[in-house]
């Protein structure tokens, strides 16, 4: 098999594949209606919902399309019944607010900080004391703006308390961060092909508590393409996904899954947390800060405070960084001025080393560091 060029992306997904990964969108051409191909589209479904759940309980409804479109189809298709809480404390919480208000669901935003946990206290009295029965709770797992990690089994247990489905968007967590949906609450878990995964972009999908899915066969559909019941029930009938699926990902996404069951999900997990110690204590050494602090963190991606320095530009630095086949990704906090850095995908310590040493170089080069200074002021 011959070796690709190979890029460190330090955004948060697409991430750094493995070659077997790419290698395995290159088959056959085949109609995806073939008996072939709907063995493949089982196999992810049935691998995907065994990371997190028991197949007998809970089914996986595969989405051709980014993160946002199954995001989208959970709130359109099952979030049409009843009132829902939508947790914002971030942008993928934001635009979880604004596709309810696109479908004019009946929806109420609980407001968090982007830097900090969530007030279990403050979330819990603002359900008791909602006038109206709430039905639902959306929330995100790992914020991808910050890398704030929300305690999703503590919310778990508040839903469960007050009898209302908990919503999950896991785009940056799931295959990483350990997810029991039965143990945690979760109604409907949302992911994508592209991140912790490790495959390859154009597949979302939603893992679903099938007691709950079923209901929803009584509802006036107010979707089409991402009508998440008519999906599921299409799949079960067919094997096959109702509109034409991004055929190539599927395949490499199969790949990917193999080789997350070879490396384990908890060993996947102390990779990551190993680049990530290794990022926080460059960063410490360079005098920049992240903004969560460690034991809010997800460990997978991380908000950096830009450099106090009039020479500094990060589209510059990107630049920089690209030139030298490194990935970066800017921030998308309003308030505060940053970058972002993830460390997931097929990487390794020394990716992480080479991207401190092309930080340190790039910071000296423009004249926002130097050891000496650092000599002088000590280690932050």
């Amino acid at each position: 098999m011959k070796k690709l060029k190979r890029n460190i992306l330090l955004n948060p997904g697409p991430a750094t594949t493995t070659d077997t990964v790419k290698y395995a969108q290159v088959v056959p051409d085949i109609c995806p209606r073939e008996k072939e191909f709907c063995e493949v589209m089982n196999y992810v479904s049935s691998e995907l919902t065994r990371l997190v759940a028991d197949i007998e309980e809970y089914t996986t409804v595969l989405f051709g399309g980014s993160g946002t479109a199954a995001v989208e189809a959970v709130l359109s298709s099952v979030a049409n019944d009843g009132v829902i809480i939508i947790i914002n404390n971030g942008v993928y919480g934001e635009r979880m607010c604004e596709i309810a208000e696109a479908y004019r669901l009946d929806w109420v935003e609980f407001q968090s900080p982007n830097d900090c946990a969530v007030n279990l206290k403050e979330l819990h009295e603002f359900i008791l004391n909602f006038p109206r029965k709430v039905s639902y709770l959306a929330v995100v797992h790992n914020e991808t703006t910050t890398g704030l990690l929300n305690d999703i089994e503590i919310i778990g247990e508040i839903c469960r308390e007050q009898n209302i489905q908990m919503i999950v968007d896991a785009m940056s967590s799931f295959a990483a961060i350990p997810i029991q949906m039965k143990k945690m609450n979760i109604s409907y878990l949302i992911a994508s092909s592209n991140k912790n995964l490790q495959g390859m972009a154009g597949l979302s999908f939603v893992i679903a508590k099938k007691i709950e899915l079923l209901k929803q066969k009584e509802l006036q559909p107010a979707n089409y393409y991402l009508n998440l019941y008519a999906q599921y029930q299409y799949f079960i009938k067919t094997g096959q996904m109702r509109f034409t699926p991004p055929v190539q990902t599927i395949y490499a996404l199969k790949q990917a899954i193999i080789e997350l069951k070879k490396e384990g999900i908890e060993e996947r997990y102390k990779r990551y947390s190993m680049l990530w110690e290794m990022l926080v204590a460059g960063l410490s050494r360079l005098g920049l800060k992240h903004l969560i602090l460690k034991n809010n963190h997800s460990k997978i991606i991380t908000a950096i405070k830009e450099p106090d320095c009039a020479a500094y530009d990060f589209n510059h630095m990107h630049d920089y960084f690209y030139e030298n086949g490194v990935t970066i990704y800017p921030g998308k906090l309003n308030n505060l001025k940053s970058f972002r850095i993830a460390n997931i995908g097929d990487l390794s310590s020394d990716d992480m080393e080479l991207f401190l040493t092309l930080l340190e170089k790039y910071l000296q080069k423009i004249g926002c560091y130097s050891r000496k200074d650092l000599n002088q002021n000590g280690e932050n």
